[in-house]
């Protein structure tokens, strides 16, 4: 890794930066500012020449074929309801992004460039209203940029499940699931994630505790700990960890919980959309015992079972 690497732990994130634009009401465009996480982005092109999927969405915009690998195409804007200005596509890119296993297109009128951010930096956006339009449900984060502009960081897994392309495996479990008792942590932003999560772990036989990020998730551990004192290791069994949080990313939480003499024997899973080997290397770097993919259970129940086993010894 050279210098201008990320390194594990930094609570820092790489975002591409790109742009949708609306045509307004009143003839002017509006310049929509938007952001994706590097990890999931396998490449950007210039939009291919594309076959039409009839019977399909209006925001499906065709397939095309990228070295042998059939590639659905969403236009963003059409999935957002956005209104296009005439010479809106002149400088559209296509971002192929990878994401729960799965490839897929976007059609963006601008790729600007690669932004280094901190999760610090970035507010869930239950707070806002977008100034499109858009649902606040499919953003995950919001930031500040130059110019007191606002980045919000768009949830793109949500435009995989509209399409069918991609359902969490929640009725996947073994037909025997082993059985533990004590407590998990579960860490994710995502409420509909922590459900999944909490489910499976409450089939599994344990008690959780839920936290949103990774600040969140160190408050709950000091807690846990001020309750159990030096049992705390023997009681809390394991912590499932999403990677994107804001305030404090999954990565940064773990480097925390391994420099501290009270937590630092108890075991951490990470559990995230991003499905590229280097992230799940940063995983491990990290302290991860194991790194799973977002939510393909009949893995989780095997990973979780091994992680906890093997800390019981």
């Amino acid at each position: 890794m050279d210098d201008n690497s990320l390194k594990v732990g930094s609570n820092e994130m790489e975002l591409v930066d790109f742009r949708i634009f609306k045509e307004e009401d009143d003839g002017s465009v509006y310049e929509g500012i938007y952001g994706i996480n590097v990890s999931k982005v396998r490449e950007i092109i210039r939009v291919p020449n594309l076959t039409e999927l009839p019977g399909t969405p209006e925001f499906i915009e065709g397939i095309f074929d990228l070295r042998e690998v059939v590639i659905p195409v969403v236009n963003l804007a059409k999935w957002m309801g956005v209104k296009e200005p005439e010479k809106a596509r002149e400088n559209a890119r296509v971002i192929i992004t990878e994401f729960n296993n799965v490839l897929i297109g976007f059609i963006v009128h601008e790729a600007k460039r690669i932004r280094r951010i901190s999760w610090s930096e970035i507010e869930p956006a239950n707070f806002m209203n977008s100034s499109d339009g858009l649902d606040t449900n499919k953003i995950t984060g919001v930031t500040k940029i130059e110019g007191d502009n606002v980045l919000l960081i768009l949830d793109l897994e949500s435009v995989v499940q509209d399409l069918g392309l991609y359902e969490p495996e929640t009725d996947a479990a073994p037909q025997e699931i082993e059985t533990f008792n004590g407590l998990a942590l579960v860490l994710d932003d995502s409420a509909t994630a922590r459900k999944i999560v909490k489910d499976a772990l409450q089939k599994m036989g344990f008690n959780v505790v839920e936290a949103k990020d990774g600040e969140e998730g160190l408050r709950k551990l000091d807690d846990l700990y001020n309750t159990y004192g030096e049992e705390l290791s023997q009681q809390l069994k394991i912590i499932i960890s999403d990677v994107e949080m804001p305030k404090m990313d999954g990565f940064h939480f773990a480097a925390n919980v391994k420099e501290d003499g009270r937590f630092n024997n108890i075991p951490i899973v990470f559990n995230s959309s991003i499905s590229d080997h280097f992230s799940e290397d940063r995983g491990l770097e990290a302290g991860g015992e194991a790194y799973l993919v977002k939510f393909q259970a009949s893995s989780f129940y095997d990973e979780v079972a091994r992680v906890v086993r093997r800390h019981m010894k």
